[in-house]
């Protein structure tokens, strides 16, 4: 059912350091082309350079991969079809064809490989206005005793009631070396973060001192300052994409894509540097914690 790529088996035989990584943003869902080839590029030279192995995540032939070669790698750059924590079971009995794997996904297929981080660009949560409609990561991050590395969640959610969620499911959430709760493209949403961390040892002291067995971490690492949104502008273009949300019923899973193709459009581009420079910084970060937990 799981297939472990040669490479992040033998580094998981060898106890050296392994950082997951979800494949919706490098596909056509998370970027544009041929952004989302870049930042897959930039992502592992990003865990590589900080010396630790990258193992993308995905279904690709009816088969949980962890860890891709170059012509599957290929096949998810185009893939189309979102897979969830509660698809994988279908998506192996039907066997898809390729499936690229969200945050929720990507956190089970990680831990049941035995990988302890994982990188991506922000996590899903409570929606704005609609009590019931809350992402499936919250759920995955207290259910997967993994380190999630990412900038915050993303802007156009309901960022308070995000974080109060996270607190009744018990997750621990740290501000890597920052005060703040990231808002993906903008350094600060306004809401502290319950703690700040320093270091990647302290992030894997914090793992391992976890008092649920099964409850993960999510570190909030704000993107690098020179890259960072706007944030008046990015609130007007978060706007404006909501709005055509509600305009056109799109609802779920839908939002996301919808929305960050939107803001692309209202920010004239600049949401995909953006993207891309977080998304490269939250893997080294992430691969910083993979070593500091080998060691």
């Amino acid at each position: 059912m799981i297939v472990v790529a040669e490479e992040v088996r033998q580094a998981l035989a060898d106890g050296r350091p392994v950082v997951a990584m979800e494949s919706t943003i490098y596909s056509t869902l998370g970027l544009p082309v041929p952004a989302n080839a870049e930042a897959l590029a930039r992502c592992e030279k990003a865990v590589r350079g900080a010396g630790a192995v990258p193992a993308v995540t995905a279904v690709v032939d009816g088969r949980w991969r962890v860890g891709l070669d170059a012509s599957e790698q290929e096949r998810v750059l185009s893939g189309t079809r979102k897979v969830a924590e509660r698809d994988l079971a279908v998506a192996a009995a039907q066997g898809w064809d390729v499936g690229v794997t969200t945050v929720s996904a990507s956190l089970a297929l990680a831990h049941r490989a035995g990988i302890e981080v994982f990188a991506t660009g922000g996590i899903g949560g409570v929606h704005r206005g609609l009590e019931l409609d809350v992402s499936a990561d919250l759920d995955a991050l207290a259910h997967h005793p993994v380190v999630t590395v990412c900038a915050g969640a993303k802007s156009f959610l309901d960022l308070p009631r995000t974080l109060e969620h996270l607190e009744t499911a018990g997750v621990p959430v740290l501000g890597w070396q920052h005060p703040w709760f990231p808002a993906f493209y903008v350094r600060s949403s306004g809401l502290p973060v319950p703690h700040q961390v320093q270091d990647a040892a302290e992030v894997a002291r914090v793992l391992q001192s976890r008092v649920r067995a099964d409850t993960g971490v999510l570190l909030t690492v704000p993107i690098p300052e020179a890259d960072e949104l706007d944030p008046a502008r990015l609130d007007a273009a978060l706007e404006a994409a909501l709005q055509a949300c509600a305009r056109d019923g799109i609802t779920g899973a839908a939002i996301t894509p919808y929305v960050l193709e939107r803001v692309g459009r209202e920010t004239e581009g600049l949401s995909v540097p953006a993207n891309l420079a977080l998304a490269e910084n939250n893997a080294g970060v992430a691969a910083q914690v993979a070593v500091a937990l080998a060691s």
